[in-house]
Parts: C-alpha cells; sequence; structure tokens
C-alpha cells in the first residue's frame, strides 16, 4: 500500500498501528468507559476459612444507560424501531399477527402500567434486553473461560437483531468464583456464587433504576428528542443460566410450577408474587423438593421496579429445539435405536445432499464432536429424507412435526407439538424418560409469541454469535498476559469504529462499486458447444415466438421452422442471477424483502459445475407447490434482438411425483423430465418467470449409497428427489 501511495507522492494515512490506535481512543463517538468493582464474601465465617471467602472477585461493566442511548441514537437503526407497543392485524381476516418485540402483549401491559401515572404518561417505553452464558476460547491453553453479559433495546426490530448489526453490545464481564476441589460442592460455596451473579446484575444495571420511574430526554437516531421510560426486558439465557437467574432446583421448570418427574402436566405460571409468599411461609427443604425452588437467593430483578424474572425468561430456540430438542433429544435417539452400519449410510446421505445458497453442508455426515447452533440449524433441514427408509414411519413423522414449529400461526404450533408429543412415543424403547426440561419449554412458546413478539428476536443464537466478535476474537488478538484488559480496550475501539462507520454512512461518506467479469461463450453456436445442447438454437427460436406473440396460443414447436424468428447475433453469459422476493415468513420478518444468488456455473471454486434448481412461477392463481414447478438451470444468458434485451434462462424441467406432497415428509417429491427417445426436456425461459432458488434432496429408499458418491453428483445420480421445504422459512410457505 505504502508503494502504490508513493508513486502519488502521498503517504499512508497512520504512520503505525499506534498512530491508528490513537485516533481510534481519541473518537468520542460510541465511546462509554470500562469500569470495575470488586465483590467478596461477607456472611459467617466457620473455623477454617476456605481460600475463596478471602479472595475479592472484579466486575468488569459499562453504563448500561450510556450504551441504550448509543442505540438509541444510531442513525442505521432510525426506521428499524418502534417507540410505541403496537398490535397488527390481517386486513384480510383481522387475525392478530405477531413479529417484533413491541407487537407483544408484554410491551402493551407495560405501557398501560405506566401510563396510569401521572408523571410517565405518555412516554416512550424502552425495554432492556439482557443476555449472558460463559464462554470458553481456548480449552488447549487452561481452559481460560470468560463471562460476558450482553444488552440491547427491545424496540429495536427482530430484522436488525438477526442480522447481528451491533444492536446487540457487550455490558460487562461477570466474576466465575473457582476454589479448590476440596470446597467446590460445598453448599456455602456455591450459594456464594449464584448471589454474587446477582448482586453483579443488580450492581450493573443500577443506572437504569432511577429512569425506570421518572422519564429521561434522549437523543434518537431520527433526530429528534424524546421522553423514555426504561423498564428491564427479557433475558436471553440456556436452560442452565435460567436456572441460576430464576434461582430454580435442576430438572424443573424457570416459568412453572410442573413436578420434575411430570413435566408434561398441568402447571400454573411461576410468579414473583408466588414465588415470595412460598419463600416467606414454607420451609427451604420443602420449597426445593416440592416447588423447586432455592430459597436462601434473591433474584437480581427484586431490585428494578415491574420486573419478574419468571415471566422476563425468554425461549432459547438454539438450546431448547435446535440443540435440545432436536439434536441431543431425536438425532441421538434414532442413533441408539439403530445399528452402526445404518447410521453410517445416513451420514453418507447426509453428506450428499447438494449445496443450496445460505445452507450448510456435512461433508462427514452428522457425526462430528463440535456442535454449534448453525451445524443444528442446518441438519434440521435435511435430516428428514437421508432417515427416511431406515426408520419406521412414526420416527419420520416425529421429524415432520417437529419442523412444522413456525412463528407465523400459534395454531401451527400448537398442532405440531401435540403430533411430536404423540410421535415421539415410538422412542420409549430408546429413552427413559420424556420429562426433559428443554422438550417441556415448547409447551410455553404459544404464550410467550403472544407475549414477546417472535421467537427470532429473543434466540441465543444472536448472543453466541456475539461471543465471537467480542470475546473469542480480542482474547486471540491479545498476547494472552493478562488478556481480559486487553479484551476490554479491544471492544471499545470496536464500538467507537461501529459508531463512526454509521455516521459516515448518515454524511454519505462511503460509496464504492465492485465490479467483475468471467469470459464465457460469445455466440449461440459457442454457448450450445459450451453447455453440450446442440438444439440450443431452435430452442432460442420457440422462446422468441412465445415472447414476440404473447396471445398466440399454439405451441412453438409445431410452427414450420420458416416461421419462426431468428437470433444469430452475440450474446452474453452469466454464472449467477440474483432473485429478490417478498418472503413475509422469513427471518426478515412480516413485509420483508429476500435476496438470494442462483448459480450456473460450469466450474465453481475451480472443481466442479454448479447447477442450481428453482421455482417457475406457471400459475400465479394456484396456491403454493401447485402454482409452480421446479428446473434446473443449466445457464443464464441474454442477447438483444430488434433492439430489445431478453434475459434468460436455459433450464431443464422436472416432473412432480403424484398431485400431493409425500405423507411421511410432508414434502413434494419430483423427477427429471425426459423425451420418449431419452434426451432432457429443455426450454429457454424468460428470466422474470424465476421465482427463487429452490433445494432438493435424493430419495434414498432403503438403499445404502456408494462411498464414492459425492454431493455434486447427488442432482446427476438420482432419479427422484423431495423438494425440500424445510431449507428455510419462505421455501416451507410456498412448497407446503
Amino acid at each position: 500500500m505504502a508503494a502504490t501511495l508513493a508513486k502519488h507522492h502521498d503517504t499512508p494515512p497512520f504512520a503505525d498501528h499506534k498512530d491508528l490506535h490513537n485516533v481510534i481512543d481519541a473518537t468520542q463517538l460510541g465511546d462509554v468507559p470500562w469500569q470495575c468493582f470488586s465483590a467478596q464474601y461477607t456472611g459467617e465465617r466457620p473455623e477454617v476459612v476456605p481460600p475463596w471467602m478471602d479472595e475479592e472477585f472484579e466486575v468488569w461493566y459499562r453504563d448500561p444507560r450510556a450504551m441504550a442511548h448509543n442505540i438509541l441514537a444510531n442513525p442505521t437503526y432510525k426506521d428499524e424501531i418502534d417507540y410505541a407497543p403496537f398490535r397488527e392485524y390481517d386486513a384480510s381476516d383481522e387475525t392478530r399477527r405477531w413479529k417484533d418485540f413491541m407487537s407483544g402483549d408484554w410491551a402493551w401491559q407495560q405501557a398501560d402500567t405506566i401510563s396510569q401515572d401521572p408523571e410517565t404518561h405518555g412516554f416512550a417505553l424502552i425495554p432492556i434486553i439482557l443476555g449472558s452464558d460463559k464462554t470458553t476460547v481456548s480449552v488447549g491453553t487452561g481452559n481460560n473461560e470468560y463471562y460476558p453479559l450482553y444488552a440491547s433495546i427491545s424496540n429495536v426490530r427482530n430484522n436488525v437483531q438477526r442480522a447481528h448489526r451491533d444492536a446487540l453490545v457487550i455490558i460487562g464481564f461477570l466474576a466465575i468464583p473457582k476454589t479448590d476441589k476440596t470446597h467446590s460442592k460445598d453448599d456455602l460455596f456455591r450459594i456464594f456464587r449464584r448471589q454474587l451473579f446477582h448482586s453483579s446484575l443488580s450492581a450493573i444495571l443500577s443506572s437504569l433504576k432511577p429512569v425506570m420511574t421518572e422519564y429521561e430526554v434522549v437523543r434518537c437516531g431520527d433526530g429528534h428528542f424524546r421522553r423514555v421510560i426504561y423498564s428491564l426486558g427479557p433475558y436471553i439465557a440456556d436452560y442452565e443460566e435460567q436456572l441460576v437467574l430464576s434461582c430454580i432446583v435442576k430438572h424443573w421448570c424457570p416459568k412453572c410450577i410442573a413436578v420434575r418427574t411430570n413435566l408434561d402436566g398441568d402447571a400454573t405460571y411461576r410468579t414473583r408474587k408466588f414465588t415470595d409468599f412460598l419463600i416467606n411461609e414454607l420451609h427451604a427443604d420443602v420449597l426445593w423438593d416440592e416447588f423447586g425452588l432455592i430459597g436462601d437467593l434473591v433474584p437480581f430483578t427484586n431490585d428494578f421496579p415491574r420486573a419478574d424474572i419468571h415471566e422476563l425468561l425468554s425461549f432459547d430456540l438454539l438450546h431448547q429445539l435446535i440443540k435440545g430438542a432436536f439434536k441431543d433429544h431425536l438425532v441421538d435417539w434414532v442413533a441408539k435405536y439403530l445399528k452402526a452400519e445404518i447410521m453410517s449410510d445416513i451420514d453418507r446421505r447426509v453428506a450428499a445432499v447438494p449445496s443450496f445458497s445460505g445452507l450448510r453442508r456435512f461433508p462427514q455426515g452428522r457425526d462430528f464432536k463440535q456442535w454449534t447452533g448453525d451445524d443444528s440449524k442446518a441438519l434440521m433441514k435435511v435430516f428428514l429424507p437421508a432417515i427416511k427408509g431406515h426408520v419406521p414411519q412414526d420416527m419420520v413423522r416425529a421429524f415432520r412435526a417437529f419442523n412444522v414449529i413456525t412463528e407465523d400461526t400459534l395454531i401451527q404450533i400448537q398442532d405440531a407439538l401435540g403430533r411430536f408429543h404423540r410421535y415421539r412415543t415410538i422412542f420409549e424403547n430408546v429413552v427413559p424418560t420424556f420429562s426433559l426440561p428443554r422438550q417441556h419449554s415448547m409447551v410455553h412458546y404459544v404464550d410467550m409469541i403472544r407475549l414477546f413478539g417472535a421467537p427470532n428476536g429473543l434466540c441465543s443464537l444472536i448472543t453466541e454469535s456475539k461471543h465471537i466478535k467480542a470475546v473469542k476474537e480480542p482474547w486471540r488478538w491479545s498476547n494472552r498476559h493478562n488478556a481480559l484488559g486487553q479484551m476490554l480496550v479491544t471492544n471499545q475501539r470496536l464500538d467507537k469504529l461501529t459508531a463512526s462507520r454509521a455516521d459516515f454512512d448518515a454524511r454519505g461518506m462511503l460509496t464504492g462499486t465492485i465490479l467483475s467479469k468471467r469470459k464465457r461463450a460469445q455466440t449461440v453456436a459457442a454457448l450450445a458447444h459450451e453447455v453440450a445442447v446442440p438444439d440450443l438454437r431452435r430452442l432460442i427460436r420457440y422462446f422468441l415466438f412465445s415472447q414476440l406473440n404473447p396471445d398466440d396460443a399454439r405451441n412453438p414447436e409445431d410452427i414450420p421452422a420458416a416461421s419462426l424468428p431468428r437470433h444469430e447475433g452475440k450474446l452474453q453469459v452469466f454464472n449467477s442471477a440474483a432473485a429478490t422476493f417478498y418472503a413475509p415468513s422469513d427471518l426478515s420478518g412480516i413485509g420483508g424483502m429476500r435476496r438470494e444468488h442462483i448459480r450456473a456455473c460450469p466450474l465453481w471454486r475451480n472443481e466442479y459445475p454448479h447447477n442450481d434448481c428453482v421455482f417457475i412461477n406457471t400459475d400465479s392463481d394456484a396456491e403454493g407447490m401447485r402454482g409452480l414447478e421446479v428446473v434446473r438451470v443449466i445457464c443464464f444468458f441474454s442477447f438483444k434482438h430488434n433492439w430489445e434485451v431478453y434475459p434468460c434462462a436455459l433450464i431443464q424441467w422436472f416432473e412432480k411425483i403424484g398431485d400431493c406432497p409425500d405423507e411421511d415428509t410432508g414434502m413434494w417429491m419430483v423427477a427429471p423430465s425426459f423425451h420418449e427417445d431419452g434426451s432432457r426436456n429443455l426450454a429457454v425461459i424468460h428470466i422474470e418467470t424465476v421465482f427463487r432458488a429452490a433445494h432438493l434432496i435424493a430419495i434414498y429408499g432403503s438403499e445404502y449409497i456408494p462411498h464414492s458418491l459425492k454431493f455434486y453428483h447427488s442432482l446427476d445420480t438420482f432419479g427422484s428427489f423431495y423438494v425440500n421445504k424445510y431449507a428455510d422459512h419462505h421455501a416451507f410457505e410456498i412448497a407446503s
């Protein structure tokens, strides 16, 4: 870079990394300094004092109120924030819809409570989302653990939270008390460790308490100033963390008082008022044995108005559904049920699934040690076709019922849960009990959606992804000596850079374009040779006839060749096309748009051809798959005829197998279409008829597949396929 600048007699903007860091440190935008306090055991001491009682435990934190100010003032979010609760209804049938957090009943109820006080009536409600989870940065160098605490505001819409656009910020590193093995299991140490957690949270959040009952004026990203009132909002945590937060015994539910041996039985919800009553009236042993309560602990929420920890514990799609009920339960149950030889074939089937935009691949199948949430999510989308043929029908249907859980229809969720409970009984011979807290948590999802909106905005996938940028990468960039101090500075600098970028963008200072070109065929003859389709010229003439004569009902194949239009000029070939479509059920939320790339590349990554499948819209009046056809794209190209440009795709048609989805998997089945002479059924179509990408998974049957089969061979090897409606939310809607 310096050599390039020297040619133009210019100098680099920074002399070295120290100069760069000094400029960042001097930046005021996004600056919230780190603070620290120490905590120590102050209770009664035994005759032999364990070492942990004399230790001081440091907690580092940043002012959550200042962090909330930065999020509210960020111009990036000016069109992505709801300042008032609302209820959304479908205009066609007046049914209630839940999407972002402020569309839920909890925000509405909080606003009602605030409005009853004349001193706070009419002010904007700002609920604070919290999340915490221990994470390990290096097992090989001493099992270094950190305990980050994150915060956001619930006013930011779900599509922003899911897109990891820095609406979630790190506000603290909690202490992790440790002691020697002699005292690690002492009840007193366990109580201290949990109470330290709650006391630390209470201290960190103390700056918010005054503005929970009296308003303050803040500047927002749209340039307006508003009077706001804060409340503690939902807390994102996995099951183990929820137990600590709610002061509940392991194997019990932190949301309701269902008995741990029969979690699916009828039970009422826990509340702060009811818990306080039990603690005041019952002995500690009775609280533990009959209600799963630890009476010696006080939740941090008791220090704040309008806060009930049992109500504020949010759903956790990652640990409760994706990694819990699916990976840790269903997938492991199947492994226990089947022989190792069959599981090996299932792994080969999973590995043979064709690639798809945004879908993770499994080159070795599902048998690997380190699972992430993204791994589990991706496996959910391809596991059903892989097990069919090797497991009983009810097992397939148990997986299908589990996958049906969506965010747009509460009735579907309740129905899916009922079917899942019914079909999971086939695993009775391989599991000792179905009274599992993570599976039981699904019982509360309908009520929590009504309270908090769609669950994709309150998932621990968001906090786990933040671990990478806020903890793991800063740790790797440190020199490992007193790493936490360096990590704090790194996070502060990253926040300043993020705030500066948002400011530069708002001022119109960030622009740029990247262009790329690839050499492909430039004539019809050359393209016909490249894609091995000798009849390409004839297919283009059929296409032109249909485009130039839209009202002519005749089949172009019946038209004399002399009457068909011709194209002998140049053309342009493209390796991909971008599809932008309306995806109301996708993670982008109600009314959201989605963009994806469809590949038709002769040599992808210098290794193999990559030709995606797509949905073609053939009948806009028909519902779902009945108005769509599946085709495979051979290539994208465009040409000019009579001064008009025609963007096209050369495709191979697929035929539907049957007139309804497969009963077990719920997926439509298709097969490549061929003429009577065995040649492929090809056509040239206008690019506007392409709806979006389609993901196909082979129908494997009960036969084993060869070890040598690669995923990029699947579409050319198998004769029939499932249309994978589980590839994403929008595919589920259109392909059901």
